[in-house]
Parts: structure tokens; C-alpha cells; sequence
């Protein structure tokens, strides 16, 4: 039996989920089985494997730190946040997608990876993404730095004018009249989606995007990306110029970029356009 531990050590929980991965999410790579939810997103047995073998494991060395799954109903996550919300003081929450970018594991596009965060006090405190197919672990803690594969993890400096950057964007889920300015006059050189929310943080923080925007997201979704942009070097915010994060069930949308300037440059680019903020 492991022993449990009173705080969450980054390094065990970054071994944990990668390992949960591999068993329960490698595996079934080669048939998804995939089927749709009542809100009409993919599921697989992976998703539902991956959650309950990581509940199982966090409630043996961390047993008195809740979790909320995605694939939870959505009245056990409204009733956990709350919880969470109304107890600042207490043991947080554990934020779990079990596997971020099922769209992407359901077709064989080998973009997708679990996402793991604990919040407490109003805080996003440690945060893993796991990078199923290319074995990158990325995981953060709080004023403590980020990391890929153990080793830190630093937004590379850039000279890259705005122009000549490459941008991370979810159109689908923009405003009409942004996606079109976007589609139409983008002041980006050239344009990516990788269908993970999570790794597309991460891999902002990698250096592999210089820009990011995406108009809806849950807390699953950026929970722990989020964290690991913020303690790589990276700027984020909402298109309302508010921060992501705010220890809620509320979709948020996300405006990002490694490099300051190129964040202030963005930023005022969309706070430009015709597009109202979401």
C-alpha cells in the first residue's frame, strides 16, 4: 500500500500520471471505440479507464483532497467547486481531463494526454500534462518553476516580429466576426490547431507557438497548462483582459504568448479588431 502524504509532491504526481497513461491510454490507441456524450463530445474507454485509475491512486496517497473529473456528472463538479470555493483554507481539489484531445485519439492523431492540476485557496498549486505519444511530462508548481521531462522549462527568447510568428487558434469556438478578421487579415505569419487545449498551452511554454487563442474552455481543460505557461515565462489572459483562472466552472477563453512583447502586441491587435470580447 503506498503511504499517504500530507501536500502533493510534484514529482510523484508527474510519475503517477504518466505512468497511468501508459497503462490505461497506450493501450487502447489502436482502438478507441469512441461514442458520443449527451453534450455531444467524444468518450472512449480510455477516458473512463484513465479517470478511474487516477481517483483510485490520488485517494491513496492524498486521501483527503477530493477530485472532479470531467467525466463526472456535471452536478458532483458543481457541488466539489463549490465546495472548494467556500473552503479556502481546506485540503483544495484535485482537476482532472483524462484525456485531453479524445477527438484527436478517436481519429489516430497522436496529439492528446492527460491533464492534472490541484487547486487550493483560490489557486491552481501544481499542475502535469502528459504528451501521451512523444513521452513529454510537462508540470509546474507555484512559485517553484516549470518543467518537461524533469528538467526546467523557460519560453525561449525570440526575436520574431508579430508578423512572422506562428499562432495556435481555435476558430470554432471565436466569434464570428474575429474568426473572420483572423481568416481574413491575421497579423500572424501562419496558423495551427492541435486539438488539445492542455498541450496547446504547454507547448506555448515550449516555444512551439509564439501566440495563442482559444474562445472556450473549461477548467480541466487549462487548469494545469495554464499554471505551467505562467511558470515557464508566459502571458495569458481572457479576451476580456481578465485572468483565466478563476476557481469557477465558468468557460474562459485564453489569449497567450511566451514573449512579453509579442503577449502586448497580440493583445492589442484583438483589443483592435471589430470583434467583441468574450
Amino acid at each position: 500500500m503506498p503511504t499517504p502524504h500530507a501536500l502533493p509532491d510534484l514529482a510523484l504526481v508527474s510519475a503517477m500520471l504518466r505512468n497511468a497513461a501508459r497503462a490505461e491510454i497506450l493501450p487502447r490507441a489502436q482502438s478507441p471505440d469512441p461514442r458520443l456524450k449527451a453534450d455531444g463530445t467524444w468518450v472512449t474507454d480510455a477516458d473512463l479507464a484513465m479517470q478511474t485509475r487516477v481517483q483510485h491512486e490520488l485517494a491513496a496517497l492524498w486521501p483527503h483532497i477530493p477530485l472532479l473529473g470531467e467525466e463526472m456528472t456535471a452536478e458532483a463538479q458543481q457541488q466539489l467547486m463549490a465546495k472548494e470555493a467556500a473552503s479556502p483554507d481546506g485540503p483544495g481539489l484535485w482537476v482532472l481531463d483524462p484525456l485531453d484531445g479524445t477527438s484527436n485519439f478517436s481519429a489516430g492523431l497522436p496529439v492528446f494526454g492527460p491533464s492534472l492540476a490541484w487547486i487550493q485557496g483560490g489557486r491552481v498549486r501544481l499542475g502535469v500534462v502528459v504528451d501521451v505519444m512523444r513521452d513529454e511530462v510537462f508540470s509546474a508548481a507555484l512559485s517553484a518553476g516549470a518543467f518537461l521531462n524533469g528538467q526546467p522549462l523557460r519560453v525561449p527568447a525570440t526575436q520574431v516580429p508579430l508578423s512572422k510568428t506562428i499562432a495556435c487558434i481555435d476558430f470554432k469556438r471565436l466569434s464570428a466576426p474575429l474568426a473572420t478578421q483572423l481568416a481574413m487579415r491575421p497579423p500572424y505569419s501562419s496558423q495551427r490547431s492541435i486539438g488539445s487545449v492542455a498541450l496547446d498551452w504547454c507547448w506555448v511554454a515550449a516555444g512551439r507557438f509564439h501566440l495563442y487563442l482559444h474562445g472556450s474552455q473549461g477548467l480541466w481543460d487549462y487548469a494545469a497548462g495554464s499554471l505551467i505557461l505562467s511558470e515557464a515565462g508566459g502571458h495569458g489572459q481572457t479576451l476580456a483582459g481578465e485572468s483565466v483562472f478563476n476557481n469557477s466552472l465558468e468557460k474562459r477563453s485564453a489569449v497567450c504568448a511566451g514573449d512579453a512583447g509579442l503577449f502586448a502586441q497580440w493583445t492589442q491587435w484583438l483589443a483592435a479588431s471589430d470583434a467583441p470580447p468574450r
